[in-house]
């Protein structure tokens, strides 16, 4: 692999490299350290690139690994809890309305983090980043029922809590 060929493939990925990376390290400097990891990674084994059929597949691969082992070692270090959620800007909206999306996202993203790992990131590859089935499979390394079972409890699972906190005037 070349310089221009990466550029074209496995750049274009930066962001949903971060994203993956951030939602299991719950860190946006460590999600940038393992998406600049990765690309190192792929860039010093660029003689063995040419043998990969899904290059945006395999980059979330390595970016899963990278970030699990991160987080092998913060609970090894015994370090700060996770932080989690992201900050939505509607620019047409109401404050209040801004304010309640707001809380409604972050009641969502703890839900999310509060479900068991295979779960957690089955429902943010597919989603959150929009990934296939197929592509999913070839990240996790799952086969297709597991995807397809994980997906369905932690959707369920979010879907029941939010129905919970939803119902309290009834």
């Amino acid at each position: 692999m070349n310089l221009e060929m990466f550029e074209t493939q496995v750049l274009p990925t930066k962001n949903k490299l971060y994203r993956f990376a951030f939602r299991l390290l719950g860190n946006s400097e460590e999600a940038q350290d393992v998406v600049q990891d990765v690309f190192i990674k792929l860039w010093n084994g660029r003689d063995q690139l040419a043998e990969v059929q899904n290059m945006e597949a395999w980059c979330m691969r390595i970016t899963k690994n990278l970030s699990l082992d991160r987080l092998r070692a913060r609970q090894r270090r015994s370090t700060d809890s996770i932080n989690h959620g992201f900050e939505i800007r509607h620019e047409d909206l109401t404050p209040h309305e801004r304010t309640e999306i707001h809380e409604n996202m972050q009641q969502i993203n703890h839900m999310i983090a509060a479900l068991p790992e295979k779960q957690r990131q089955v429902i943010h590859l597919r989603d959150i980043e929009g990934y296939s089935y197929n592509e999913i499979c070839e990240i996790l390394e799952l086969d297709m029922n597991q995807v397809k079972v994980n997906l369905f409890r932690a959707r369920s699972a979010v879907r029941e809590k939010l129905v919970k906190m939803n119902a309290y005037g009834l």
